[in-house]
């Protein structure tokens, strides 16, 4: 499973060169710029919608994907615009966006909201990513999992969340949570555990 994360710090990259395919980036269109991204380094394009909400721009995820298509190094897969919380605005955001995000090349991720069932889920997307509350999100996750081979789920900020999914088999997960205070035990110390696969966070220092 792959930790995605909006950081390109110096721990973040030896992380990413010890445990290859594990760590990667998670790039929005309010922060892409500032985040230099490596050919040693998997990344995502997130749209912002979450972190946006109502002041959601179109123009600068249009802005990204443009960067993105400059890069030698291409991402691994694009969110389409969704709306947070909103079934029909969701749909109605993939009909709009989708071939222009088709057209870049990359897999296109569609964000699954709360009220949504496996049948929502267009059968051209190629990640299913979970977004929607937490109360959805982690009362639902098996089932996506069971029914689709790629899923990414959003907003894992707990070391509880990440074992369930990599023991569910998600393909990948994100977390903004993981560099704020990062020496508590349950931050970056319980994540280097998990890289390392070791489930009690005392039996390895930080990284």
């Amino acid at each position: 499973m792959l930790m995605l994360c909006g950081q390109s710090n110096a721990l973040w990259h030896y992380a990413a060169g010890k445990w290859p395919n594990k760590v990667g980036l998670l790039l929005g269109p309010s922060y892409y710029k500032r985040t230099p991204v490596r050919p040693w380094m998997p990344y995502v394009l997130d749209n912002d919608a979450f972190t946006l909400r109502e002041n959601w721009s179109e123009v600068k995820w249009r802005e990204m994907l443009g960067w993105a298509r400059l890069q030698s190094h291409k991402p691994a897969w694009v969110l389409v615009p969704d709306v947070v919380g909103s079934k029909d605005g969701t749909l109605e955001r993939w009909v709009r966006y989708e071939k222009e995000a088709r057209a870049c090349g990359w897999p296109l991720a569609f964000a699954v909201q709360d009220g949504m069932t496996t049948d929502d889920v267009p059968a051209s997307a190629d990640v299913v990513f979970i977004g929607g509350t937490d109360s959805f999100k982690w009362r639902t996750v098996e089932k996506w999992v069971v029914s689709f081979p790629r899923v990414h789920v959003g907003r894992v900020n707990s070391i509880e969340r990440v074992w369930q999914c990599d023991d569910l088999g998600v393909e990948s997960v994100d977390g903004t949570g993981w560099f704020r205070d990062p020496t508590r035990e349950d931050k970056l110390p319980a994540l280097e555990c998990w890289l390392a696969g070791i489930r009690n966070n005392k039996q390895i220092k930080l990284l």
